[in-house]
């Protein structure tokens, strides 16, 4: 009977799961997303290269590294928390396109449009140095390159960006080109 009662007792002092802390953690996050998803979604989009009225990679990209910053809200004392996920965005898009693993970018179709043209690399470089107005020295460190390895992918990417795309071949000698 002893027993019991004793346990009776702990059960009755058990706090509730979900504190004021809690809340207000949540309510903090919540904010900023509400605050900065879009540009971060916008982000994704660029570095997927996908249209932003269908970018499917983009978002699933934005959720795991929104989630990751999620679970290391608390350890954030004070740091950005838009720094954080766009690292987070970063380093993921280029475990998932530069290693082709996880099947994070599996392609659908080829998606069109300037971006596309240029490497997953090249894309994420361009998109860093120029588009978030991160430093050379900061992205070589982000992604793990020599900073001038991140120049030289930069000068590659805007070259390929302004340069004209190729265009197809004429006929020569006046045959025509049959039509397929």
């Amino acid at each position: 009977m002893r027993a019991e009662g004793s346990q009776g007792r702990r059960e009755a002092r058990v706090r509730p799961r979900h504190t004021s802390q809690d809340d207000l953690r949540v309510r903090e996050f919540e904010a900023y997303v509400a605050g900065a998803g879009t540009r971060l979604l916008h982000l994704a989009t660029l570095l997927t290269a996908e249209t932003p009225d269908d970018n499917p990679h983009a978002r699933r990209l934005l959720t795991l590294a929104l989630a990751r910053t999620y679970a290391s809200w608390d350890r954030l004392h004070g740091e950005d928390p838009y720094a954080h996920t766009r690292q987070c965005l970063a380093t993921r898009f280029a475990n998932g396109a530069w290693h082709r693993r996880g099947g994070l970018l599996r392609p659908r179709a080829r998606p069109a449009g300037l971006l596309a043209r240029l490497s997953p690399q090249e894309r994420l470089v361009l998109v860093l140095r120029l588009r978030e107005g991160i430093a050379e020295e900061q992205t070589a460190a982000l992604l793990g390159l020599s900073a001038e390895r991140v120049r030289a992918v930069l000068h590659r990417a805007m070259t390929a960006v302004l340069s004209p795309p190729p265009r197809p071949a004429s006929a020569v000698g006046g045959v025509k080109a049959v039509p397929s």
